[in-house]
């Protein structure tokens, strides 16, 4: 049995992938090497020059097996082998003892990598190349950097690009991460102590813990979420926006006057509004806030007599003010499916901001409306009945 779990141990899969990601990676590593030995070998200048440098095989399944690596993306793998194959050139130039210059060779180009911000693994083996083949490469001199490194290089990160991002629908390079600028009138300052975690919090876990994570920040953050997601699942079980969403929803069409839309808000009760289409999609929703962002409070006149003139509707053919939902309305309007679980409504509504999320069915056809007093009922229900 300790046999068993010996064997069991050492066949741990070191990438958690799927067969056909799998397959495909491979399919992929096998063509770009092909291709830029192919490339190099035409734009070489002399037929004694090398096609492929030894190191672009392993480059090559960093970049196709765990792009959303670190050491994967553009800067680390480019810098890292152009560095490191000057510092090999240098020391078998330099250094005639062939231990020496190998050794130097390494710990030259990491120290270099390091300092440059560029390490690459596979580099390593590039400032070896011209140690350990000899003559064939020293007498290329710095020349060697350019052909066929430089060439080799170039040509494995734009098939890399192109066969991860269009091909195999991969982020790469992975994104950095970007402080959005969200539209004010949706926005809600966040609360200092909001539920889940944040970018910082990420970066003060791994300098306390002091530890290589080979993924970004943006893909450990993506990971993380959908941890929490689906711990949430797993608490609150299959609640469905569907489950809690209020289905007879009064809307407004984009040719519905502004006085007339005001009318139905006002007799409703209502803060928000969806406006469709005649297919009865989703192209908008109106709020108390659309209304009030059209009218100039900088002229001295009561707010009273300016709503009433801004919502009333203009008696001449020409008018200078909207005179229709569909040019106060506020678009793109964020919705959700009805089968999305109800944890998709958190983030939303606790850190974005939204009050109401329109709901939608299948063919994104309008089905109900979500409102915050929904999720909160919602959650405090289910915790009623778990304890019951």
């Amino acid at each position: 049995m300790k046999i068993f779990q010996i064997f069991r141990y050492l066949a741990i899969d070191p990438v958690s992938l799927s067969i056909k990601v799998k397959l495909l990676s491979l399919l992929a590593c096998f063509c770009s090497v092909f291709f830029i030995a192919l490339i190099t070998k035409i734009v070489s200048p002399w037929p004694g020059y090398p096609m492929i440098v030894a190191s672009m095989g392993a480059s090559a399944i960093i970049l196709f097996f765990i792009p959303s690596s670190p050491l994967a993306q553009p800067w680390p793998f480019v810098g890292g082998q152009l560095i490191s194959a000057v510092v090999g050139v240098f020391c078998a130039l330099n250094i005639s003892e062939t231990s020496t210059a190998a050794a130097m060779a390494v710990g030259g180009s990491i120290i270099m990598m390091l300092v440059m911000r560029c390490l690459h693994p596979p580099a390593a083996a590039t400032s070896l190349t011209p140690i350990m083949a000899g003559t064939s490469i020293t007498s290329l001199g710095y020349s060697f950097v350019i052909v066929p490194v430089a060439v080799n290089v170039i040509s494995l990160l734009l098939l890399a690009i192109i066969i991860n991002r269009w091909i195999m629908a991969r982020e790469y390079p992975s994104p950095l991460p970007v402080k959005k600028k969200l539209d004010q009138r949706h926005t809600v300052l966040a609360p200092v102590h909001q539920i889940g975690f944040s970018e910082q919090d990420l970066e003060l876990a791994l300098k306390d813990s002091d530890v290589f994570i080979d993924m970004t920040h943006a893909e450990l953050s993506h990971v993380l979420s959908k941890v929490e997601k689906n711990a949430f699942k797993r608490i609150k079980g299959s609640i469905l926006c569907a489950d809690i969403m209020i289905r007879d929803v009064i809307t407004v069409e984009y040719g519905t006057e502004v006085e007339d839309a005001w009318r139905i808000m006002r007799r409703n009760k209502l803060k928000a509004m969806p406006v469709i289409d005649r297919a009865n999609r989703v192209i908008g929703i109106l709020t108390w806030n659309d209304f009030f962002k059209h009218i100039d409070l900088d002229v001295y006149t009561s707010f009273q007599d300016k709503f009433q003139q801004f919502i009333q509707r203009t008696p001449d053919v020409i008018a200078n003010k909207p005179e229709s939902v569909g040019f106060i309305m506020t678009s793109p309007v964020v919705t959700l499916a009805d089968t999305c679980h109800i944890v998709d409504l958190i983030k939303l509504m606790s850190i974005q901001g939204h009050r109401q999320i329109p709901i939608v069915n299948s063919e994104q056809r309008l089905v109900g409306m979500v409102y915050q007093a929904n999720l909160i009922a919602s959650l405090y229900n289910k915790e009623l009945a778990r304890k019951s």
